[in-house]
């Protein structure tokens, strides 16, 4: 069925004024795609009138289903690698100069659009595979907080299980052997002991992120925000920096950038990959 340009703009408006989501008119496709299955379940003549019956809130579940289905959820373990580099070679050990310093006590981490849980595990497995070379910072100081607003998402995370397509992307041998245990010829579960590094919540980046935590030392906001306007862009990275500790750390993805969007957050450079400090 195809969908008409009101009905595209109908659904377009709703979903960004739902999730913050921005497509353009391009992606009309997308909608077609992606809600035909509903179309069909709720016995809809067209897309109008799915917009109808979303929109009367009918259906009680009806929008999260559909956010959940607009939600694009690609990802895999240690995405671009400088991220972990970074995380691993500079930020982590100045935060065990701060806790050697007596300056923290705790540490606190933010993986936003975690989708699955491969990043927020990845930042796990990290932080874990730090703390055994040194005895500044033990994994119970760290705390990891890992968001996304797909309910779908959020339940597979919290299950930790994955299948050999997706252990076959960027999950080294010896991290296997160490962090995973084999269910069965295609099936993985992340150890208990990294699962219990991470918290697994249902989170609106539309809202203040202050109600997950007001003082995060690290957010990782990673190929999220370029679904979104240039206008949402700007409240969301001045709410990042409010919700910062002083000098607290942001790691974006390798093809975003905060130029001329923020002016809260300094741009620094590792081995080739970016990342950026609070200003205050």
């Amino acid at each position: 069925m195809k969908i008409t340009d009101t009905e595209f703009q109908l659904l377009r408006d709703y979903i960004e004024e739902q999730c913050g989501i921005c497509l353009n008119k391009d992606k009309a496709y997308l909608l077609e795609n992606r809600l035909s299955s509903f179309i069909e379940t709720y016995k809809c003549r067209d897309f109008s009138e799915f917009y109808h019956i979303v929109k009367g809130g009918h259906h009680r579940d009806l929008k999260d289903k559909l956010i959940d289905a607009m939600t694009t959820n690609e990802t895999l373990w240690f995405r671009d690698t400088h991220p972990y580099s970074i995380l691993k070679e500079k930020i982590l050990p100045s935060f065990a100069q701060a806790v050697k310093d007596g300056k923290k006590n705790k540490i606190k981490i933010w993986s936003a659009a975690s989708s699955t849980g491969q990043e927020p595990y990845s930042i796990a497995i990290t932080v874990r595979d730090f703390c055994m070379g040194q005895s500044i910072i033990k994994k119970e100081m760290v705390q990891i907080i890992a968001t996304d607003i797909s309910d779908s998402c959020i339940a597979k995370a919290r299950m930790g299980k994955y299948d050999s397509v997706a252990m076959s992307r960027g999950v080294s041998p010896e991290q296997l052997n160490r962090y995973f245990v084999k269910d069965s010829p295609n099936s993985y579960s992340i150890s208990q002991e990294i699962k219990d590094m991470v918290k697994f919540q249902k989170f609106n980046l539309q809202d203040n992120p202050i109600i997950l935590e007001p003082n995060f030392d690290l957010v990782f906001m990673r190929y999220v925000a370029i679904y979104f306007n240039d206008e949402f862009k700007k409240g969301l990275y001045s709410r990042l920096a409010r919700i910062l500790s002083q000098r607290g750390f942001l790691v974006v993805g390798a093809v975003e950038t905060l130029r001329g969007l923020s002016e809260d957050f300094e741009m620094l450079n590792h081995a080739g990959g970016l990342y950026y400090r609070c200003k205050r």
